[in-house]
């Protein structure tokens, strides 16, 4: 599936969250997708992105890697089920699917601090604290693979390869 459908998917999802461990579950999927998709773009994309994208994809992985899956799971979260980035299959428009990310990943970092402010659950609340900080990390790492993209974009433009 293209990338900017997964991310669509996983705004309305997130959108559709209500409870804590429905939010923190989006956020890994979320984290799994920019993993994928820097993944994807480090194999496949243009020369030029593979090395930022490399960063995204290892932002991601580390932003999975904060959030306790076991405990996700035995709340009920979305990462019991396999993560949507497994459906990815590529990104038919880059630029759009990398402004989609970092939307995706600015929302859940709204979402996590309403939950990071509204648990009592001091392990829920860190690992929100942990969560935001690897999403900002993730979304710094799409505006640099951004920033790449639009250097290579003129570039081409200018009619230098």
């Amino acid at each position: 599936m293209d990338a900017v459908r997964l991310i669509a998917a996983g705004r309305h999802a997130l959108a559709q969250s209500g409870a804590a461990m429905d939010i923190v579950g989006e956020a890994w999927q979320a984290q799994a997708l920019a993993q994928g998709m820097g993944s994807w773009l480090a194999v496949t994309g243009p020369p030029e992105l593979r090395s930022e994208a490399r960063g995204l994809g290892e932002a991601g992985g580390r932003g999975c890697g904060v959030l306790d899956r076991a405990a996700l799971g035995a709340e009920g979260g979305a990462p019991d089920h396999p993560p949507r980035a497994a459906q990815l299959t590529g990104m038919a428009d880059v630029r759009q699917a990398l402004l989609g990310l970092q939307a995706l990943l600015g929302e859940v970092g709204i979402a996590l601090v309403g939950v990071a402010c509204a648990t009592d659950d001091e392990s829920l609340y860190w690992q929100c604290i942990e969560s935001i900080d690897a999403a900002d990390e993730s979304s710094d790492r799409v505006r640099a693979v951004l920033r790449r993209l639009a250097v290579r974009e003129r570039g081409s433009a200018s009619g230098v390869a």
